[in-house]
């Protein structure tokens, strides 16, 4: 049994031991560090691309090289995209804020330091409000709030190439400088779980914004986790630092593994290091890097070359303040977008939907999206918001789920989605068959271009609503199992349920089965 599997395995059964016991009594303490590159078409303090996927050192301006006698320039995209993050979290933005330097030694930081907000931060304050829905642990979602400690701008560092053939090391410089908002939350977490359903709502906060295209697979979004334990009614505990987080649910894997791995080390008499680790994604185990910095380490000094960021707070503020070149933060009040969390409770209050189904809507950015354009679609006014709802959520994402894709790289389109939503209202085709047109759109090559009602058609997979062709499987079902007849008409009443599953075969599963039953019971008489 792998060393995973083994720290898992004694936690549940720890989980069920006595309560008495003070080893089942730690408590979990977790806080986020997340990286979030901004939108932006040029560096932070450059006119460098900012572009992914580049030829190595090909978005290198001279700055971004550490070339003497150049200077930094702010980007004012920059600032007014973490400006709109920070007021969408509900910071309290400054109305002056510094840059400092950030000293650490690697071969992809030419300078020497990283430029960041150190003293006198962007914004601070603020708190974000999520849901938790653990599938197969919690019956509903539950709302957890993190606090947010501060939001920053600071620059990233370049990436060191490894070829292990060559025995060499290169330095790409090409996210040398690109701009990034740390998002410093609160330990205010628990679990994996709650790690990851923060950096879902984040993302979907972001995506909004418009501020951070959210690709974790790019290293746009990276996700720190500082996580200790310690017992009830105790100090909290020494912490370690799980770095470089690359998706969501290796956040969930990782806060949660090292949660038991402190745990299973203190139970054992042993000692927690403060340490930076890292995430092995395909060993599912944290892995010791280096002990951890301290501030101190950083030997944080002010930014000599970049004066004060100042910012325009008030709609009356004076003339003298209010210089084409400020960032005005009423005026991008303006233009924030609606929230997700308004978003929830807009379909729960407009569409009369539980809130766990506005959840799993809200949380796919692709499936609110497929939800929002057949709801919104006038030709056909009387679409049922339920109906649409329960139609990709049971059946479109169970299919997707079944041959492992992701609702963003579905090929089907929100028309061909709303076109079997109306054959299954107009009573045109079952939940049945309903899956098989799914099915077979997706596998098919010309499934973006196949209209669901041809492909129906074609198979012949329409519903039999024909009241005669009804009644007549019914008789024939009837005539063909006289003993099932008889223990109905003695009283056993689930035979009609038998009776009924004959006409659906015979169907092969077409028939209107409401009105099926109900023709049973008439003739049965």
């Amino acid at each position: 049994m792998s060393l995973s599997n083994r720290l898992l395995s004694r936690y549940f059964a720890s989980a069920k031991s006595s309560k008495n016991n003070t080893r089942t009594k730690w408590k979990s303490v977790v806080g986020l560090e997340v990286h979030a590159q901004l939108e932006t078409k040029s560096k932070l303090f450059s006119g460098a691309r900012s572009a992914f996927g580049a030829a190595p050192n090909s978005c290198v301006a001279l700055f971004d090289a550490s070339i003497p006698g150049t200077l930094p320039v702010l980007n004012r995209k920059a600032v007014e995209l973490a400006v709109k993050t920070s007021l969408a979290l509900g910071c309290n933005v400054n109305a002056v804020s510094t840059f400092d330097r950030k000293h650490y030694f690697y071969a992809d930081m030419p300078t020497g330091y990283q430029i960041t907000q150190q003293r006198a931060p962007l914004a601070r304050g603020g708190s974000l409000s999520f849901p938790v829905f653990v599938q197969g642990v919690t019956k509903t979602p539950y709302y957890k709030t993190a606090k947010l400690h501060q939001l920053q701008l600071e620059q990233d560092s370049g990436k060191s190439l490894h070829d292990p053939v060559e025995r060499k090391s290169l330095v790409d410089l090409n996210r040398a400088g690109v701009p990034l908002m740390e998002l410093v939350f609160e330990p205010d977490l628990e679990t994996g779980e709650e790690a990851a359903a923060l950096v879902k709502e984040l993302i979907l906060i972001l995506s909004r914004m418009q501020s951070c295209s959210c690709k974790m697979e790019e290293g746009a979004l990276r996700v720190d986790a500082n996580i200790s334990v310690h017992l009830e009614n105790t100090p909290l505990g020494t912490r370690t630092e799980v770095k470089n987080i690359g998706s969501v649910r290796a956040v969930a894997q990782a806060v949660d593994y090292e949660i038991q791995r402190q745990i299973s080390i203190l139970d054992d008499g042993g000692t927690i290091h403060n340490e930076t680790r890292a995430w092995d994604s395909v060993a599912k185990v944290t892995v010791a890097m280096r002990d951890k910095e301290v501030v101190q380490d950083y030997r944080f000094m002010p930014e000599p070359n970049l004066p004060p960021l100042h910012l325009k707070l008030y709609e009356n503020q004076n003339a003298a303040d209010t210089e084409a070149d400020v960032v005005d933060v009423p005026k991008i009040q303006h233009t924030l977008p609606e929230l997700p969390e308004q978003t929830r409770q807009r379909i729960v209050q407009v569409h009369q939907l539980s809130s766990a189904i506005a959840i799993t809507l809200v949380n796919d950015i692709t499936l609110y999206d497929h939800f929002r354009t057949i709801i919104d679609e006038s030709t056909v006014p009387g679409r049922s918001p339920k109906l649409v709802a329960n139609f990709l959520i049971n059946e479109l994402l169970t299919i997707l789920n079944r041959t492992k894709l992701e609702t963003a790289d579905c090929v089907l389109t929100s028309g061909q989605l709303a076109t079997i939503v109306d054959l299954l209202q107009e009573n045109r085709l079952n939940v049945q068959y309903a899956r098989r047109v799914l099915q077979e759109l997706l596998e098919s090559d010309r499934g973006m271009n196949k209209c669901p009602r041809e492909l129906v058609s074609e198979r012949n997979w329409f519903l039999i609503t024909d009241e005669s062709d009804i009644r007549q499987h019914c008789q024939d079902a009837i005539d063909g199992n006289p003993k099932l007849v008889e223990k109905y008409r003695k009283g056993k009443e689930k035979m009609l349920y038998a009776l009924a599953g004959v006409v659906a075969k015979t169907s092969e599963e077409k028939i209107d089965m409401a009105r099926a039953v109900e023709f049973l019971k008439q003739m049965l008489k």
